[in-house]
């Protein structure tokens, strides 16, 4: 009988896995939210608290709602999601959606486990153990990959992050909507249960 043992790693420790590891530890691990740079470190995320796993429902909720009344364009994706990025990384947005175009471009063998795609629009929500370097670093990547769109919410600091293909991000203060713009028309996310 296999005995699982708790292992605390300082920062200072780093695993490197291939892209197949990746997908086999992924598979045998499938409670924890598993991510990897394109230079193969493995990242562990810890669990959300309540808090930022409410806020994170409001907002793929309201991307749903838009997506179903909109005929369902393209694909929506929840957190659970991991993509395999063209610089070999494989993260997990909180929210995406990759156009229809674009998904239906993609081979079968392209579409298997972690899809080998950058989704066209991301979301990260800020936890309380996010450090904010690493989360618009994280950003900077989607658009070096191909993400048009991106907002990175930060409730501790009442701000939203802007990531446009072109340009350097915009800085909202507590604002109460934002709009999907040219990326997903008509979609407007309203931020009332973000800021609570």
């Amino acid at each position: 009988m296999r005995q699982t043992l708790q292992l605390n790693l300082p920062n200072s420790v780093k695993f490197h896995v291939t892209a197949e590891q990746f997908a086999t530890l992924a598979t045998h691990n499938q409670d924890l939210r598993l991510e990897r740079t394109a230079t193969g470190e493995l990242i562990v995320n810890p669990p959300t608290g309540w808090e930022t796993g409410e806020r994170n429902i409001s907002i793929s909720g309201q991307l749903y709602r838009w997506y179903e009344d909109n005929n369902y364009p393209g694909k929506v994706f929840d957190s659970s999601s991991g993509f395999t990025l063209p610089d070999g990384a494989i993260l997990s947005p909180d929210t995406s959606w990759v156009s229809s175009e674009r998904w239906n471009a993609l081979t079968d063998t392209q579409r298997d486990t972690f899809p080998h795609i950058c989704p066209d629009f991301v979301v990260e929500l800020r936890s309380q153990s996010d450090a904010l370097k690493v989360i618009q670093a994280k950003m900077q990547e989607y658009l070096a990959n191909g993400t048009r769109l991106g907002w990175l919410i930060d409730p501790k600091r009442q701000i939203v992050e802007i990531y446009r293909a072109s340009g350097e991000p915009e800085v909202l203060s507590r604002p109460a909507n934002l709009s999907g713009e040219d990326v997903l028309p008509g979609f407007v996310l309203k931020l009332d249960r973000i800021w609570k």
